[in-house]
C-alpha cells in the first residue's frame, strides 16, 4: 500500500502545543474516496485526545472528526460520490462490518471496535489514523457522507459530531411533534439538541444554572428556560419531560433532572464520560419507570438521515471560524466555554 505525504496540524506529546507537521495518507484504493478538507470542526474530544486526558493517545496525533470537503479522487469501484461532489466524514472511518451492530447500521457500537477518524488503527498502512486538521483525507466510501449543497459548509462541519450525537437519541426515543424535550447545558452539543428537537416538532426546554443564557436559548428555538438552581422553577416542571438530553461534559448531580421526567421518561447522557457523583437516587426511577441512559454518535445511515433533515430544514451549527494557526488559543478558550457555540477551522489557512 502506497502512501503520500500530507500537511497537517498535530502534536507530538500531551504537554506540547499543536504545530504544523507532515503525515502519511494512503493512496486511493478501489473503494476509497479522497477529500480535500475545506472545514473541520473543533470538538472537546480533540482536546482530550491531544492532551491524553482519557489515556491511550498515540503520538503524533492529528485531531479532527467534523470534516467537510470536496471529492478530489475516487477508486474505480466507488459509486456513492463523484469527483467534485461535497462530502463529509464524522467520527469513524471503518468498522468490522460483520457483527450484529454493523449489520443493523450501528457501526458506532461495532462489537469488534470501530476505527476512529483519528487515534484509531489504519489497517491499510499499519499506523494510527489521522484526523481532519489536515489538507486531505482518504476514507472508504461506506463511511463518507453526502453533504447538502444548500447549507453553509463551515456550519455543516459540527453536524458530523455535535449534530449526530444529539440527533441519535432524539430519533432512538422517537421524538416528534407531541414530545416534551429538555436539554441540560447550552454549548456545542446543547445548542444542536435544541435546534434538532425543535426541527422535529417537539416542545423544547433548556435547563440552565443561570438566567444569562435565556435569550440565546429562545433565539435557537427553545420554548422555555428553567433555572435549575431555582427550587420553585424546578418544582413547576416535575414529571413533565419525555426525554432529557444531558450535554454537560463534567461531573454534576443528575438527580434533580430525573424528577422532572414523565412516567417512562428517559434522561440520556451524551456529554460526560465517567462515574456519576453524587450517587443516583433510584426512588423516582422505580416509582415512575424512569430511565437514565447513555448514547454516543450515530451510525452512517443515521448520520446521513440527519444531514438530509438539516438540508431540508436549513439547520446548521452556530460557529466561529478560525485559522489553524490559532488552534491552541481556541483550545484554551474552549476550556472556558468561550465560544458560541463551535469553533470551525478554515483549512485554507493550512496553505498559508
Amino acid at each position: 500500500m502506497g502512501a503520500e505525504k500530507t500537511k497537517a496540524f498535530g502534536t507530538i506529546a500531551a504537554d506540547a502545543p499543536l504545530n504544523e507537521m507532515n503525515i502519511q495518507r494512503r493512496e486511493v484504493t478501489s473503494k476509497d474516496i479522497e477529500i480535500e478538507i475545506l472545514y473541520c470542526g473543533v470538538c472537546h474530544s480533540d482536546l482530550h485526545t491531544a492532551r491524553n486526558d482519557w489515556g491511550g493517545t498515540i503520538y503524533p496525533v492529528v485531531p479532527g472528526h467534523e470534516i467537510v470537503g470536496r471529492v478530489t479522487k475516487i477508486g474505480n469501484e466507488v459509486t456513492k460520490l463523484k469527483v467534485g461532489d461535497l462530502a463529509g466524514v464524522g467520527c469513524l472511518v471503518d468498522s468490522c462490518r460483520e457483527c450484529n451492530s454493523c449489520e443493523h447500521d450501528l457501526e458506532q457500537y461495532c462489537l469488534n471496535g470501530f476505527t476512529g477518524t483519528y487515534n484509531g488503527a489504519d489497517k491499510h498502512l499499519g499506523i494510527q489514523t489521522y484526523g481532519g486538521y489536515s489538507e486531505k483525507v482518504v476514507v472508504d466510501e461506506h463511511f463518507v457522507l453526502k453533504v447538502p449543497a444548500n447549507l453553509d459548509l463551515s456550519a455543516v462541519a459540527p453536524l458530523l459530531c455535535a449534530g449526530i450525537t444529539t440527533w441519535s437519541p432524539l430519533r432512538h426515543w422517537n421524538v416528534g411533534k407531541d414530545s416534551k424535550v429538555a436539554v441540560v447545558g447550552l454549548g456545542g452539543l446543547g445548542h444542536m439538541a435544541i435546534k434538532l428537537a425543535k426541527g422535529l416538532g417537539a416542545e423544547v426546554t433548556l435547563f440552565s444554572r443561570t438566567p444569562g443564557k435565556t435569550k440565546d436559548a429562545k433565539e435557537l428555538g427553545a420554548d422555555e428556560v428553567v433555572i435549575s438552581t431555582d427550587a420553585e422553577q424546578m418544582k413547576s416542571v416535575q414529571g413533565k419531560f419525555d426525554l432529557i438530553i444531558d450535554t454537560v461534559p463534567y461531573v454534576h448531580d443528575i438527580n434533580p433532572y430525573v424528577s422532572t421526567l414523565n412516567i417512562s421518561g428517559t434522561l440520556v447522557l451524551v456529554g460526560y464520560l465517567g462515574e456519576l457523583d453524587p450517587m443516583l437516587n433510584t426512588v423516582p426511577m422505580i416509582m415512575g419507570r424512569k430511565t437514565v441512559a447513555g448514547s454516543v454518535i450515530g451510525g452512517i445511515a443515521e448520520t446521513q438521515e440527519m444531514l438530509d433533515f438539516c438540508g431540508k430544514h436549513n439547520i446548521v451549527s452556530e460557529v466561529e471560524i478560525i485559522n489553524i494557526q490559532d488552534i491552541n488559543i481556541a483550545y484554551e478558550r474552549m476550556l472556558k466555554s468561550d465560544v458560541r457555540y463551535r469553533f470551525v477551522i478554515d483549512m485554507a489557512s493550512l496553505k498559508k
